[in-house]
């Protein structure tokens, strides 16, 4: 028997016994594929499948997603993090509808032009949407691969991402490509997990080495990880007598694009003082008189993103003025804030 036989054809009976019952798996339409595809990278199962059911409730097709506004999707999105997906998905549904007549790319390099779409997402797409032999390779793939075949190529480097991708392309069951591609990444989601796998039930174990050589713990191998940037946010929250905020979209190369924020003093450290802030207050909202500035957390709120830390105070602002550009509290539920901002308008109109 082929290694691809000793590999693939146990792997894809495993699967279709102990799959999961997931909602885009009862379709193969690439629409419906490609929104799981990008609403699951770098979110668990559980929280994507509650996003993917809400958006496909909203926008059954890639043309109703089209036709939406930026705002709408961002908001139905808000708390999933990594916002440039949502404006990528929204970009791409446009483009779909409006150049590709609504269809969407029937093969790998046609998928992979799309903005948003990578190597492994164009794969996912024509292998189980179009029956295509093209192979997956995600976290999961990595993990799998590592540890049966004994790579301790860092999966991270170049020659990683070459080498597996190449390994993964010939161990690919051509006459069931959506099922095997969907078997390894099951495998490595229920079983081959990160840490304390259940090789006991692993349907690859007689021939898996870093089992029969107990390393699982061993692969995959990565050169070293990304130092994390720890960042300090100052919210200057405006609520005058008459009910009313600001809040400002943010723009440029940074985190939370075109989501919505109380206006922001970024400082090398954490204000402790109140005065320390009142002459940005003063400046930034254009008011005679301030009374009753107090940060409302008593402690610092701390956000992990991938690649940064970010240590939040909310500053509360009390006037009777109506400053120029400023918004009903009651209108933030229509704009798209980041998720620990949010926690905070929850708490605080809430508690007020």
């Amino acid at each position: 028997m082929r290694e691809k036989d000793n590999f693939s054809k146990p792997l894809i009976l495993w699967y279709l016994k102990n799959r999961r019952d997931l909602p885009w798996r009862k379709s193969r339409d690439p629409y419906k594929i490609w929104l799981s595809e990008i609403i699951l990278q770098q979110t668990r199962i559980a929280q994507g499948t509650e996003y993917y059911e809400k958006f496909t409730a909203e926008f059954d097709t890639v043309l109703e997603l089209a036709a939406a506004s930026e705002e709408q999707v961002l908001k139905l999105w808000q708390g999933l993090g990594y916002y440039s997906r949502a404006r990528n998905l929204h970009a791409t549904a446009k483009n779909i509808a409006e150049e590709l007549g609504g269809k969407f790319p029937g093969n790998y390099k046609g998928l992979l032009q799309l903005k948003g779409v990578g190597d492994y997402t164009a794969s996912a797409i024509a292998s189980i949407a179009f029956d295509l032999p093209d192979a997956t390779v995600d976290g999961n793939v990595y993990r799998v691969l590592s540890r049966y075949f004994g790579i301790s190529t860092p999966i991270d480097s170049s020659k990683g991402i070459k080498e597996f991708k190449a390994l993964a392309q010939e161990l690919l069951d051509p006459e069931q490509p959506g099922n095997h591609n969907q078997a390894v990444m099951e495998l490595g989601a229920l079983v081959c997990t990160p840490k304390s796998p259940s090789c006991e039930t692993c349907p690859l174990q007689e021939k898996c080495y870093a089992h029969l050589a107990k390393e699982t713990q061993l692969f995959p191998v990565k050169k070293g990880k990304t130092k994390v940037r720890k960042r300090y946010f100052n919210y200057l929250v405006l609520d005058s007598s008459e009910g009313l905020t600001r809040i400002q979209k943010r723009t440029g190369r940074d985190i939370w694009k075109h989501l919505y924020e109380f206006p922001l003093l970024e400082s090398y450290e954490s204000f402790a003082d109140p005065e320390s802030i009142e002459n940005q207050v003063v400046s930034e909202f254009n008011l005679g008189e301030v009374y009753g500035l107090k940060k409302f957390n008593a402690q610092t709120v701390i956000h992990k993103l991938s690649h940064q830390e970010l240590h939040m105070d909310f500053w509360l602002i009390h006037t009777d003025e109506k400053p120029p550009k400023t918004t009903a509290w009651k209108e933030l539920v229509n704009h798209a804030l980041p998720v620990p901002l949010q926690n905070f308008v929850d708490k605080y109109k809430g508690d007020s």
